[in-house]
């Protein structure tokens, strides 16, 4: 492991830990929605059929539920 990315990841545990939960939350859902739209970008697609293919993926292979069919389209 590099020097810097020990760095890196050593500066992102700190500001973390002074990060009360909610916008620990906040954080993790724009992270999510950057990486949507990243996806989105190098596949071309529109916003919502980027997290319908991440959904679908993320569902194969588990047990079968109609519930996620739906959502996932």
């Amino acid at each position: 492991m590099s020097r810097v990315a020990s760095q890196l990841r050593e500066d992102s545990r700190k500001r973390l830990l002074c990060m009360t939960p909610a916008e620990r939350l906040a954080e993790a859902l724009r992270l999510g929605q950057r990486d949507i739209a990243a996806y989105a970008a190098a596949h071309g697609l529109e916003r919502d059929g980027a997290r319908r293919e991440l959904e679908r993926a993320a569902q194969a292979g588990r047990r079968y539920s109609r519930v996620m069919r739906e959502l996932a389209g």
